[in-house]
């Protein structure tokens, strides 16, 4: 039996996404009685959002899906800033138009997850400049500044850690956890948010919006935060070897997400499944039950399913398909990630290290160097031992194209351009 009566929570719960709740008989009651409005801030540090970010999405599906109307807020004013938040280094300052551009682009992947619209039960889209870029610094001051102790907020560990480390904390970041504080207090007025969401690490900063909500006459708010997750290695969520797995299909192909899904380690797959999955739970349950070689069945249903939901079901097919005929088949796959390299350069020769760089399987011509001295390195799936190699015209199949790969994983097809 679940401790929570509200749909909502007892799917959360049984899920894995649930770290911490600030006062967790009151939220269930809340949830169990009404609609609530909830949300998250997403801050537009980049043009796309990570897998890392991934869990904070589907805890707004998830809410949607119960009943309840989610908020997804874009930091156009908070990004301004910067969340210091256990970070060793100040974050870049990006200009307004940066912002913008980069909110405009991270929101095209919140539809899949998301129902927007006008309803009582639809996901609203909010950007915190609304209210932040026009606020008046000495009312401000005056009318939520007073309300903050500078002792409670030197104790909050985020701050701690920085200031451990002997790392400055300027004060422009020092005012983040303010603003924070403040847009919780915002929605609570402008909408009837009574619940942030957030990671582990938003603990103290989403603590601090209830303690404000409470000092400036707002109905009771509550704190829900998730796990921060790492793999079963301990690797980060969201990062591969190759850099982040980024969620817009133009900075990552659908192919590639696919298969960092389906590289999941072993340990990690039911977690997975629960976390970033729809699938019912009596099915979760039969195939977390798998072992020995099935496991690999099992991690490419996690891979298609998780690509479904944010590229499509017909992309995650495909690239199931593209995964299944390259590496089961040997065969060549139009729809595997591909480069074009002008023709007269490969008429001419182009040296393999420079070509692997270019390709985006090494980072530098010492980190292709040291792959293909590994024999690690293909061109149309013969090894190649010889680092001085050029790759050129003769090297070009029948289907118009050099195939160049790194380990059994990896491929791309060089294409004249």
């Amino acid at each position: 039996m679940s401790k929570f009566k509200s749909d909502f929570l007892h799917t959360l719960d049984e899920r894995g996404f649930i770290h911490q709740i600030s006062d967790e008989p009151g939220l269930d009651d809340l949830f169990a009685k009404e609609t609530v409005t909830a949300y998250i801030g997403f801050d537009p540090t980049a043009p796309s959002l990570h897998a890392g970010g991934l869990i904070q999405i589907m805890m707004l599906h998830w809410m949607q899906q119960t009943g309840h109307r989610p908020i997804s807020l874009m930091g156009g004013g908070t990004g301004m800033v910067g969340d210091p938040s256990f970070k060793d280094d100040a974050r870049q300052l990006m200009t307004v138009d940066t912002i913008e551009d980069n909110i405009a682009s991270i929101k095209r992947v919140f539809s899949s997850y998301l129902a927007y619209g006008d309803g009582p039960k639809d996901a609203l889209m909010i950007n915190n400049a609304e209210w932040l870029r026009s606020l008046n610094y000495l009312e401000f001051l005056r009318d939520v500044g007073r309300h903050f102790s500078v002792n409670r907020m030197l104790s909050f560990d985020s701050v701690k850690t920085r200031l451990d480390r002997e790392q400055s904390l300027s004060f422009l970041e020092f005012n983040y956890m303010i603003l924070q504080a403040y847009d919780f207090v915002e929605l609570s007025k402008r909408y009837g948010c009574r619940l942030q969401m957030g990671g582990s690490d938003q603990w103290g900063n989403i603590v601090n919006g209830i303690d404000l909500g409470h000092r400036m006459g707002t109905p009771q708010l509550f704190a829900l935060t998730s796990p921060l997750l790492t793999t079963a290695s301990g690797a980060k969520m969201g990062k591969s070897v190759n850099g982040a797995v980024w969620l817009n299909a133009d900075m990552l192909s659908a192919y590639d997400f696919w298969q960092y899904w389906r590289n999941t380690e072993d340990a990690d797959v039911g977690r997975f499944l629960k976390l970033y999955t729809t699938l019912p739970m009596a099915e979760i349950a039969k195939l977390s039950a798998a072992g020995g070689s099935e496991i690999n069945a099992v991690k490419k249903i996690l891979a298609t399913e998780v690509t479904a939901i944010l590229h499509g079901r017909a992309a995650a097919e495909q690239a199931e398909e593209t995964a299944r005929k390259t590496f089961e088949e040997g065969a060549l796959s139009d729809n595997l990630p591909s480069v074009d390299i002008p023709a007269g350069e490969l008429e001419a020769g182009l040296g393999l290290l420079a070509l692997m760089v270019r390709a985006g399987l090494a980072a530098s011509n010492g980190e292709a160097r040291r792959h293909v001295q590994g024999g690690a390195v293909k061109i149309n799936d013969k090894a190649v031992s010889d680092e001085r190699q050029l790759i050129g015209s003769s090297e070009i199949t029948s289907d118009g194209v050099i195939k160049l790969s790194l380990g059994k994983k990896k491929h791309i097809l060089v294409r004249p351009a």
